[in-house]
């Protein structure tokens, strides 16, 4: 196929309107912007197949944003090859101060054409309502925790402290309920506090129970399954995981999985010197915090509890095989981190980097189901 059969579009999206931009696959030749189209499928089917007509090869990109992937979906739907890109690695100049539609349009598509632009990861329309919905459940859990922290922010003012050994629990309600104050507005504020703390709880609850259910027909739930015989992985934490991440075999190694996540060193070295940092923290970070908060259970030996057993029936040999093993390593790589002196934090953040390559591993061994 010739250069000049080829055809990089670039669309600059936003809530009412696209920008276009147009380059054609020739080397350094001009890249010519089209045109403002509306953001309805009709506008943007219109603007495809006057390029068609050109009987080109088109390629499409955009920036991933809050519009979604709608238009991907939509172009792909034409026949048509799309790439959604991530806005984060994009290459900027560091003296470009100017920004407008027109001019992030033109830049599109001469980095399209360039190979320059990183393509994100887009789920099916299925994994997308699931992730919508175990993002709305960790919403909900934000804000259980937000009113439990202003509730007790608000008693700790007024030298109101509870003595027993864990909040929230039946005895600790008790003792909220028997809280008294002078002053009329006070005993208010603290009725709708705790009122607050209940409907948080029951929307939550809810949202989890939903998770649950939809997540049976989800074409990841063998994935899910198999997930939970890892230690620190129980239910939630498998699916955040997945919705996040997908399908961990698009990935070519376990690298590549922990550079996503942001749990891998960055290093600034010249010449003799060398020097490392703390770990990037790019990539997702929902991801991200269910894994350290899973590698908290490293801290102890090397067993098979209980709950973990229940957990083990569903899964292949294989898989219990990987999981064990995960199990035995991580447990003495924790022991050993701390034995170098190695802050806590520091041991567990390296567990959690070891439990994605693991995470990995499952993954490579259990195929997702129909697409749901």
């Amino acid at each position: 196929m010739k250069e000049d059969s080829v055809i990089f579009v670039s669309l600059d999206t936003s809530k009412l309107k696209i920008s276009v931009a147009v380059a054609n696959g020739v080397r350094n030749s001009e890249v010519r912007f089209f045109g403002n189209i509306s953001s309805e499928p009709a506008s943007v089917a219109s603007m495809v197949d006057k390029f068609s007509k050109r009987e080109a090869k088109l390629h499409f990109c955009y920036e991933a944003g809050p519009t979604g992937y709608g238009l991907y979906r939509h172009i792909v739907e034409l026949g048509h090859d799309c790439v959604v890109v991530a806005p984060s690695l994009v290459p900027r100049r560091a003296g470009d101060r100017v920004k407008t539609n027109r001019r992030d349009a033109v830049s599109l598509a001469r980095l399209h054409r360039a190979g320059e632009l990183t393509s994100v990861w887009v789920p099916d329309e299925g994994h997308e309502a699931i992730r919508d919905l175990v993002r709305a459940r960790e919403a909900a859990n934000d804000a259980l925790k937000q009113a439990r922290q202003q509730i007790q922010s608000f008693l700790l003012r007024h030298g109101r402290i509870y003595t027993g050994r864990t909040p929230w629990t039946r005895a600790h309600t008790r003792w909220l309920a028997c809280q008294a104050f002078d002053h009329p507005a006070h005993q208010i504020l603290l009725a709708e506090c705790c009122q607050a703390i209940e409907d948080a709880g029951v929307r939550l609850d809810r949202l989890t129970k939903l998770v649950a259910e939809t997540a049976v027909s989800w074409s990841m739930a063998p994935v899910v399954v198999a997930y939970q015989a890892m230690r620190g992985v129980a239910f939630m934490t498998a699916v955040t995981f997945l919705v996040e991440i997908g399908d961990v075999r698009r990935l070519d190694n376990p690298c590549q999985l922990m550079v996503y996540l942001g749990l891998v060193r960055p290093e600034s070295s010249t010449g003799e010197r060398v020097k490392r940092g703390g770990i990037t923290k790019s990539g997702n970070m929902s991801a991200r915090r269910v894994l350290v908060e899973g590698a908290w259970t490293y801290r102890f030996p090397a067993r098979v509890s209980p709950k973990i057993q229940a957990r083990r029936d569903g899964p292949a040999k294989d898989v219990r095989e990987i999981a064990w093993k995960a199990q035995v390593r991580l447990c003495a790589r924790y022991r050993k981190l701390m034995a170098a002196g190695k802050p806590k934090i520091v041991a567990v953040t390296a567990i959690a980097r070891e439990m994605a390559a693991f995470l990995w591993a499952i993954g490579q061994e259990i195929a997702p189901t129909a697409k749901g």
